[in-house]
């Protein structure tokens, strides 16, 4: 009997080290490929050149001409290490990799802002491993070349808002008819969350979603405390008083 329960577990033992193995085979593999699709990426366009491009774009908004509380809402709901990792977090990549493994999927990639940009800049939509290690790679890069408040910039800047809006500035004009600086405290909290399915929570379409995401932005902001429960609900009644 005892005998039959060490085989088994020899067995066990044997699966899960060649299972290790192989993923880490896998890891060596895609990591060559995505190092050289990142190479290949920033050597036709440098991080710099990349950079210089969006900054000289008409009606750039610097990271000193948001409002704080839409900063706050855009790192609590898309980024909350931002200003403490390198260009990636790794206990967010290990929560989308469990996630993805409980679900039998590649719905989460556990990116980062500069992951982000990095992504939108250099390469496609397309989830494959190689692709995220490029995205991996680059992001680290972008790191190191430029200061976390300029890559925030340079994010909001980029992304998309739904119903053909680029960037915060266009964002900011088609839905609200005013600059970023004139964002008030609901419509700096409603912009930070369309990115993330902007066809879904366009606001001149889908406005209930709008709010609904809008909401999930807030209840970020509390458990991050950049707002607290009040705060967060004295922003939803203004709104709602105003309308």
């Amino acid at each position: 009997m005892k005998q039959g329960k060490r085989i088994i577990w020899k067995g066990v033992c044997y699966f899960f080290i060649l299972l290790f193995l192989l993923l880490l085979a896998c890891g060596i593999w895609y990591g060559i490929k995505g190092y050289r699709m990142y190479r290949n990426a920033v050597t036709e366009i440098t991080i710099a050149e990349q950079v210089a491009i969006i900054e000289q774009q008409e009606h750039y908004v610097r990271y000193e001409e948001l409002p704080q509380i839409y900063i706050d809402a855009v790192i609590s709901v898309e980024d909350h290490r931002f200003f403490s990792h390198s260009g990636v977090d790794g206990i967010a990549i290990a929560r989308a990799l469990w996630n993805d493994f409980r679900t039998f999927s590649f719905a989460e990639g556990g990116s980062t802002i500069t992951q982000q940009i990095a992504k939108n800049q250099y390469f496609t939509q397309e989830k494959t491993l190689e692709r995220k290690f490029a995205e991996i790679f680059t992001a680290r890069a972008w790191e190191k070349t430029c200061e976390k408040e300029e890559i925030f910039a340079l994010y909001v800047n980029t992304i998309y808002f739904g119903s053909g809006y680029y960037g915060i500035y266009e964002a900011a004009q088609g839905y609200f008819h005013v600059t970023p600086e004139e964002l008030n405290d609901y419509e700096s909290v409603m912009l930070a969350g369309l990115p993330n399915a902007p066809t879904a929570y366009a606001l001149d379409t889908h406005s209930d979603l709008a709010k609904q995401r809008m909401q999930q932005v807030l209840d970020c902001m509390v458990s991050n405390e950049k707002l607290t429960q009040q705060e967060a609900n004295t922003i939803l009644v203004e709104k709602t008083l105003s309308e």
